[in-house]
């Protein structure tokens, strides 16, 4: 994939070191039967949005709690800024715009009080106080539903002014658990568009998403989580690389049978097959071998190939090849 569309700006030096690394996090929740997260190791590159993809239940929400000090890890150890988010923690909140899953707001203020209820959390008061609301209501295209109290706003209406909240003391590192869930493409769009505007202004930014193509459209870096484990991190390019040398796409005239999956997972050489529709993707060691035995197995099914090439074409077969369950939405 080409990812003109979002290039790394100019604050982005990979030498520098990482605005957050995780080492051996590890957390394991009361009654549980496995842990949350499982010897986390993470280095996030200062200057970059940065992706953090999983099925469900996989650890995303866990693991950036406890990026953001919100949740301590049973071991392991977390660096914000250089900083130790436990014995550093005031130095590192400063440093942090949190921006949760579920809107964190008050329904009953409107948004210009619940910007100042926040802003005096964060220890701002006075005149920077108002400058900083004001700045707030710009950002988030607010400003002429400033006095309406929050329940009466729509889904996206409610997730603009989530993000400007975590945006109100003007953070370094900005820490967003799904932003767009669940909203129109054009309140998509905008927060898109904002997240771009802050990037490029310097802020590093880390995401939870569900979405491939938001994920390929907005991240620089990307690390995939499932069952509690760090499966693979890296710029996106990189990503996509090293994945194409190393799988088949194909195409069929119609669906098979659901036991073609089986089929080509029981192929010598084949070490993951997915099936989705019409279409299929096989990650093998050997490619060009391991093609000709596919397509026999397509042959024995009666229905002609479309089309078949080798290598990875978007994040989402990436995805797919890396965890155990299909993603959810």
């Amino acid at each position: 994939m080409n990812n003109t569309s979002c290039p790394v700006s100019g604050r982005f030096d990979p030498a520098a070191p990482p605005v957050i690394e995780a080492e051996n996090l590890c957390k394991t929740f009361k009654g549980a039967s496995r842990a949350a997260l499982d010897s986390v190791t993470l280095k996030i590159p200062r200057g970059v949005i940065f992706g953090m993809l999983g099925p469900n239940g996989a650890g995303k929400t866990t693991l950036l709690s406890i990026l953001c000090g919100l949740l301590k890890p049973s071991s392991g150890r977390v660096r914000v800024d250089g900083k130790d988010i436990v014995t550093q923690a005031s130095s590192v909140k400063r440093l942090l715009g949190v921006v949760p899953q579920e809107p964190a707001i008050y329904p009953a203020l409107t948004a210009r009080e619940n910007l100042e209820y926040f802003g005096r959390m964060q220890g701002i008061t006075g005149e920077h106080l108002q400058v900083r609301v004001r700045e707030c209501l710009r950002l988030g295209e607010l400003k002429d539903v400033e006095n309406q109290r929050v329940e009466h706003y729509s889904g996206g209406y409610k997730r603009r002014l989530n993000l400007v909240i975590g945006l109100i003391h003007e953070p370094q590192i900005l820490i967003l658990d799904e932003p767009t869930v669940a909203i129109d493409p054009h309140s998509r769009s905008f927060i898109h568009q904002r997240l771009r505007e802050l990037h490029a202004r310097g802020v590093s930014i880390v995401m939870s998403t569900h979405q491939m193509d938001e994920a390929e459209q907005l991240c620089h870096h990307i690390a995939i989580i499932n069952q509690g484990k760090i499966v693979t991190q890296g710029s996106l390019d990189a990503l996509l690389e090293s994945q194409r040398s190393g799988s088949i796409q194909a195409q069929m005239e119609q669906p098979p049978p659901p036991s073609f999956q089986g089929v080509l997972q029981r192929i010598p050489g084949v070490l993951e097959a997915y099936l989705d529709g019409r279409c299929f993707l096989v990650t093998t060691d050997d490619p060009e071998q391991t093609a000709v035995a596919v397509l026999g197995a397509v042959k024995l099914t009666g229905i002609p190939l479309v089309s078949l090439k080798f290598g990875t074409a978007s994040l989402e077969q990436v995805f797919l090849s890396l965890t155990e369950h299909p993603l959810e939405q």
